[in-house]
């Protein structure tokens, strides 16, 4: 079990959140992150010093200094951390599994934390079973137009052969999706789930006529 998270009552109840509209993070996927801000710096000390976990989350709307949290997001662990000469940390985060926000927590630090639940996600702490039902050449059909129509590419042969959890969930977490797209992707029932609403945007947007591509993948 990845970081020894074996039933959901093991994962902390309350966590701190990075709030990054356009960043996805799925169980047992891995983001890294360039950390910057004096707040998330400080995010990033306290998260080292105690269970080594942030929560990654988006934003829907609200004020522009403190926007309202979206009402699900995903917790993970720092699984690599370095510092650089000026300053910033680059931290990997490997994704536990998906929480629900219970409530925002007054609190003294400059960073937000949140009550989570965890149990309408407790399927996260173990890998998707296999489908057997997943036609992978459809798939990857409706995957080349799409990176075809953005002048993008990935390693064909990774594609071809990682297990469907991996490619559906590193997908949807690497390519330019907006920020409402991903949280779909995010609040997917099921892999299976995930996989039909990943394809329907690969097809969307393939069969787009306008011009203009939208940008490549940071």
């Amino acid at each position: 079990m990845p970081q020894g998270y074996v039933k959901v009552t093991d994962l902390p109840q309350v966590i701190p959140v990075f709030p990054l509209d356009g960043a996805l993070l799925l169980p047992r996927g891995q983001l890294p992150l360039n950390i910057f801000e004096p707040r998330y710096l400080n995010m990033v000390d306290d998260a080292m010093a105690g269970e080594r976990v942030i929560g990654m989350i988006q934003t829907v709307g609200g004020q522009r200094a403190r926007p309202d949290l979206a009402n699900i997001g995903c917790i993970g662990r720092v699984t690599a951390y370095s510092e650089t000469s000026d300053g910033r940390y680059l931290v990997t985060l490997t994704g536990v599994a998906r929480f629900r926000v219970i409530a925002e927590l007054p609190v003294q630090t400059p960073y937000r934390q949140v009550q989570v639940d965890y149990e309408p996600f407790h399927e996260d702490l173990k890998p998707s079973p296999e489908d057997f039902a997943f036609d992978r050449e459809h798939f990857l059909e409706a995957l080349k137009a799409y990176l075809a129509r953005r002048a993008l590419d990935v390693d064909w042969a990774t594609a071809e052969a990682a297990p469907e959890e991996a490619l559906v969930n590193s997908l949807s977490m690497a390519l330019p999706f907006d920020p409402a797209e991903k949280q779909a992707l995010l609040e997917a029932d099921s892999l299976v789930d995930r996989r039909k609403a990943l394809t329907a945007l690969l097809q969307i947007d393939a069969a787009d006529p306008s011009d203009g591509a939208p940008p490549a993948v940071q």
